[in-house]
């Protein structure tokens, strides 16, 4: 598949390369500790659709956005700054009044753990009812972004989507308008048992992931996902041999191209969990006629979060740049790897740095 196949919007001076959808959340990370017993906490902003606009911002250098919601408080203009600080524009932000102790609107908030060894990494979610959850398809004008503004790319997930009806509905409504002005959709279905058991219509939940991947260039899930997320039955695919056997999830990625004409292309991690301190990691891309596996390698983990969403980013920064397909897993790879070896959601790197993990140069100092 050439990626002139993703429906790249032409416009004679974009604004952004690319836009993500979702909520930004604080997180706090107790270090090497663990929640429980913590008595200080460093602080990030995150969120599974915000960290691949910042990748695509910090370390890839496109000029991207984030349509949320926060609340006008301290909480609220904390995460503000760290998302400038990122390198992601802000000016698309919808802000909520404050009514002093957040029962109209609040921050959602994430407490994480590391994990090391045998302990698994541990995420606490706190963000019912937080101002991204509210957000109402009529806050944007899509033709605006879309058409006007300029945009190649809009980034959304299913974790935003899972939030509230509020928030699928508004997924729903980007994601056709993108279509509607030839920008390509990328949705990462990012599926989280704690959200799914505690969402109160999981069918209505699936109904809406279906929606929106029918409007998608590219997907992101495996046949766990597919299965949980898009109600999909794929019973009969079998098991993985391994936690890095890419049969399942090819095949998956086959019949959800079936199901979603739209549809061009799958991309989806392996990884081997087995140790919370060093995981098997590797990438891959299926789309219409091919298979794309990048090397797989061993990584010591600092902090797992985010790994993922590097991996989208390196994916579609990829594609942006119509680098292709092999390049796409590689760098996409490389990136996760790297935001795994550093606290916090996003990868502190660079496009170079990216670029020579992807070649395979070792890690001896550079003085």
């Amino acid at each position: 598949m050439s990626t002139q196949q993703f429906r790249l919007a032409q416009h004679a001076s974009p604004r952004w390369a690319a836009m993500a959808l979702g909520e930004v959340m604080l997180r706090f990370d107790p270090g090497e500790g663990r929640v429980r017993n913590a008595r200080q906490f460093q602080v990030w902003e995150g969120g599974g659709e915000y960290n691949v606009a910042r990748g695509l911002s910090s370390t890839f250098g496109h000029a991207t956005a984030v349509l949320t919601a926060l609340p006008r408080n301290e909480l609220g203009l904390l995460a503000q700054q760290l998302i400038q600080a990122g390198g992601v524009d802000s000016s698309q932000i919808v802000w909520r009044g404050y009514d002093g102790i957040g029962r109209n609107t609040r921050m959602g908030l994430n407490f994480t753990e590391r994990g090391f060894g045998v302990r698994a990494p541990l995420g606490v979610s706190d963000r019912a009812y937080s101002a991204a959850s509210q957000l109402q398809a009529d806050e944007y004008d899509w033709d605006a972004l879309f058409g006007v503004h300029g945009v190649r790319w809009l980034h959304t997930g299913g974790i935003f989507a899972a939030l509230s009806e509020h928030s699928a509905q508004t997924a729903i409504a980007a994601v056709r308008a993108a279509r509607r002005h030839g920008v390509a959709v990328s949705y990462d279905l990012n599926y989280r048992a704690s959200l799914w058991n505690s969402h109160p219509d999981p069918d209505a939940a699936r109904h809406a992931n279906c929606a929106i991947a029918a409007e998608c260039d590219l997907l992101v899930g495996d046949e766990y996902s597919f299965a949980a997320c898009l109600g999909m039955d794929l019973a009969d695919l079998g098991k993985r041999e391994t936690p890095m056997d890419v049969g399942p999830a090819d095949a998956a990625a086959l019949r959800a191209m079936e199901r979603f004409p739209n549809l061009q292309a799958v991309a989806f991690t392996l990884r081997d969990a087995s140790n919370a301190a060093r995981n098997g990691w590797a990438g891959a891309l299926r789309n219409r006629e091919a298979l794309f596996v990048s090397a797989a390698r061993e990584v010591d983990l600092l902090d797992r979060v985010g790994g993922g969403d590097a991996f989208v980013a390196g994916v579609v920064h990829a594609l942006l740049e119509g680098l292709g397909e092999q390049a796409a897993v590689e760098l996409g790879a490389a990136h996760g790897a790297l935001a795994m070896s550093t606290p916090g959601d996003a990868a502190c790197t660079s496009r170079e740095e990216v670029e020579a993990v992807a070649r395979g140069d070792g890690a001896a100092a550079r003085r």
